[in-house]
């Protein structure tokens, strides 16, 4: 089954010219063009491996910016994969069953101190290795090969050399590189090299600055190369993903109708006959979870649609009436703007803002929870579970793994369902969607048979739009900002864009003050920031190419109709460096 398609999005690898390591070089990555490529998303966090239908390929992360755009490369050749951090043993590793592993790229310098190096015992495991990047002269260090600073560092577009091996009877001259010209352009970064491959390896290709930039030991079925595959840059970078998994047998059979199955048989064993409650936002996220749930156990979920004054206009409405209507599931409405608003007084601190929403959140779930076993009557009828629709980027983002242990990710912000999450939390959490992509996430929706409409809405971050005000939420500042979004949505829809962008937020920069003229007369009033990003798994965004003709007529319209606003700017920035949303 195929995903619909998407404008995707640029996969960049960024980091100071200067750094000593080997990898992660600067140059920005400009939007990539995906074609509709067919979906595979991960079951969910903590399923035993003897439940699983797939065995998975692991992506061990030493610290890479995208480690999790690997799994998501393996993931589009239909075979399941995970991201593990780089802290786990080989133990650890094989107690997964994986079908394969790929070593990512990462920061540091194999020979530097403290440097995370892999054990020798993983590559006499009999699994397939490809280790890319650090990862590649990670596994030459281990098996005798020779990783030094060679002087001359390769940053950005490079041509490699395949080098000339003869075929035999056991197959091609080359699995990673089989099939393709004896030129290409791939994306390097890095300032160490592999000067020799170590006992037993075939070198199949090299470059300038890296006299072994690919090697390839046939008979252990382990592999390696300098580039990074995973970027588009890499004009055969998918091919030599895909020609990896095909050489370790790893079969391409990952689906969404496989996830959906296994997802309903592992919700029914978690929850079993207790009441769940499911928090609600109108997004695909919650919308697609809640289908989920309710999938496996019917009337035993009752969704909580949260009103916390930081909405949208006319959401609340539109909840209450498009969702009960195309699902059938019971909807309670708990109406919390004054609590929330309350919470968020005085607060300007982006991270602060987020906790707080986040603490509110379950404050008002636990409220849901405890009405209905009043109503219900039934003594010991307590709701033991609480339905969140966490997705893989916001688990990243937020510093966590997905199977204990420590991430290698650093943290970027704390999404209010993820570190946000109160210490005293009285549910225990059902996350369907915790290892999925946001385009994973609409193909199950989809496939689910939820409304189009729904599972094609633009992402709207749960804190609302308490994270679009650059200081301090007040209610004048939320009905400012409510008009000006209301003013963006309607020219998009009208434009005919809703689909071929990603979202747009609307940020009010409420802490800042500019000159302008309206009416003849001197203003002093708030610019806002209109923030058009394309993308298919809030991974990585670019900024979408709007029309100026349509940017003007968004810049009257919010000037003339919006009290207080005389300024509308464009945020050009691409994530990274920028994040989707500013807070």
């Amino acid at each position: 089954m195929s995903e619909p398609t998407r404008e995707a999005t640029g996969d960049p690898v960024a980091a100071d010219p200067g750094a000593s390591g080997p990898d992660d070089a600067p140059g920005a990555v400009q939007a990539e063009q995906l074609p509709g490529a067919p979906v595979t998303p991960a079951p969910a966090d903590g399923l035993p491996a003897g439940e699983r239908t797939a065995r998975p390929v692991l992506v061990v992360d030493y610290g890479a910016q995208y480690a999790q755009l690997i799994a998501r490369r393996v993931r589009e050749a239909d075979s399941y994969s995970e991201v593990v951090p780089a802290s786990s043993t080989v133990a650890e590793l094989l107690e997964r069953d994986p079908a394969a592993i790929i070593l990512s790229g990462g920061p540091a310098s194999v020979y530097a101190e403290g440097a995370p190096l892999v054990e020798a015992d993983l590559f006499e495991a009999g699994v397939p290795v490809l280790g890319i990047c650090y990862g590649f002269q990670a596994m030459a260090k281990a098996l005798g090969g020779d990783v030094a600073r060679t002087g001359l560092r390769e940053y950005g577009g490079t041509d490699a050399a395949l080098e000339p091996v003869e075929e035999t009877a056991e197959g091609p001259s080359s699995v990673l590189l089989d099939g393709q010209p004896t030129t290409q352009s791939v994306w390097m970064s890095h300032g160490d090299a592999v000067r020799s491959a170590p006992p037993g390896f075939t070198v199949t290709a090299s470059t300038p600055g890296a006299p072994v930039a690919a090697f390839e030991d046939h008979a252990r079925r382990l592999y390696g190369v300098q580039w990074h595959p995973e970027v588009k840059h890499s004009t055969f970078g998918q091919q030599v993903i895909e020609n990896f998994l095909r050489g370790a047998d790893v079969p391409a059979d990952w689906t969404t109708a496989g996830v959906i199955e296994e997802q309903v048989e592992r919700i029914r064993a978690q929850v079993g006959d207790a009441r769940v409650v499911c928090g609600l936002s109108g997004g695909v996220d919650s919308a697609v979870a809640a289908a989920l749930v309710h999938r496996a156990v019917g009337d035993q979920l009752t969704c909580v649609f949260v009103d916390h004054g930081l909405l949208r206009a006319g959401e609340a409405e539109q909840v209450e009436r498009d969702y009960v209507e195309a699902t059938g599931i019971d909807l309670v409405v708990v109406d919390a703007e004054e609590t929330f608003l309350g919470a968020l007084a005085g607060l300007t601190d982006p991270e602060e803002k987020r906790k707080a929403i986040g603490r509110e959140f379950i404050r008002a779930f636990e409220g849901a929870a405890a009405d209905l076993v009043a109503k219900a009557g039934e003594e010991g009828a307590e709701v033991r579970f609480l339905v969140q629709g966490t997705l893989y980027p916001d688990v990243v983002e937020s510093g966590g793994a997905l199977h204990g242990g420590t991430s290698s990710t650093a943290t970027i912000k704390s999404h209010h369902n993820v570190g946000g999450l109160p210490d005293d939390l009285q549910f225990e959490l059902v996350e369907p969607l915790r290892t999925l992509f946001k385009d994973e996430v609409r193909a199950v929706g989809a496939e689910l048979g939820l409304p189009e409409a729904m599972v094609w809405r633009q992402p709207f971050p749960g804190p609302g739009l308490g994270i679009r005000i650059i200081g301090e939420v007040t209610r004048e500042r939320l009905e400012t900002l409510r008009t000006a979004d209301a003013v963006v949505r309607e020219e998009l829809t009208e434009a005919g864009l809703d689909r071929s962008i990603w979202q747009c937020p609307v940020v009010l920069l409420a802490d800042v003050r500019s000159v302008g003229v309206q009416g003849d007369g001197r203003t002093y009033g708030h610019p806002v920031v209109l923030r058009p990003v394309s993308s298919d798994d809030a991974m990585t965004a670019d900024w979408s190419r709007l029309p100026y003709d349509l940017l003007a007529r968004i810049s009257t319209r919010v000037t003339n109709e919006v009290d207080g606003v005389n300024r509308v700017v464009l945020d050009v920035t691409s994530k990274p460096p920028g994040t989707i949303e500013w807070e």
